[in-house]
C-alpha cells in the first residue's frame, strides 16, 4: 500500500465496509433533484450510522459550489466540502468527498456523500432516514 490509513494501526478492530447499495438513490432539496444514481454505495463504519455515497458524476455540478471547509478522518483521509444552491436556498457544506482517500477506502475516491439532515434522500422512491451522519446511538 502506498497510502495506508494511520487510524487502522492505532485501532486494529475498527472497520470501514463499502458495498454497492443495489438500489436507486436520489438526493433532492424541495422539488430540485441534486443527484440520482443506480451506482451508489453504502459505507458502514464502526460506531457510526451507515452513510450513502454517490458517484460524483451523478451529481448536478451546476448546483454545487466548493466550500473552504476541510476535515480529516484517520481512516478515510482529508474531506473537501461543497454547498448546494437551489431556488429553495443554500445548503452550506451539504456535500463532502474524499478526493484522495487512504488505500483502505479507495473505493469512494470518485464518490461524494450528503448530510441527510440538509437534503432529502430517496432510495427506490422511498424517503430515507434524515438523521445526519455521525455516531450511532
Amino acid at each position: 500500500m502506498s497510502n495506508p490509513a494511520p487510524g487502522f494501526k492505532k485501532h486494529s478492530n475498527y472497520e470501514v465496509n463499502i458495498a454497492p447499495l443495489g438500489q436507486q438513490l436520489e438526493v433532492r432539496i424541495g422539488a430540485t433533484t441534486i443527484a440520482r444514481s443506480d451506482a451508489a454505495v453504502l459505507l458502514g463504519e464502526t460506531g457510526h450510522r451507515p452513510t450513502w455515497y454517490i458517484p460524483q458524476a451523478d451529481i448536478d455540478a451546476a448546483l454545487i459550489h466548493q466550500s473552504d471547509t476541510h476535515t480529516y478522518c484517520p481512516f478515510k483521509g482529508n474531506a473537501s466540502y461543497w454547498h448546494i444552491e437551489t431556488d429553495a436556498g443554500r445548503a452550506e457544506d451539504a456535500i463532502w468527498a474524499y478526493l484522495e482517500p487512504y488505500d483502505e477506502c479507495s473505493a469512494i475516491k470518485t464518490y461524494a456523500s450528503f448530510y441527510t439532515n440538509k437534503v432529502d434522500v430517496y432510495i427506490d422512491g422511498e424517503i430515507a432516514d434524515s438523521r445526519g451522519p455521525g455516531w450511532s446511538e
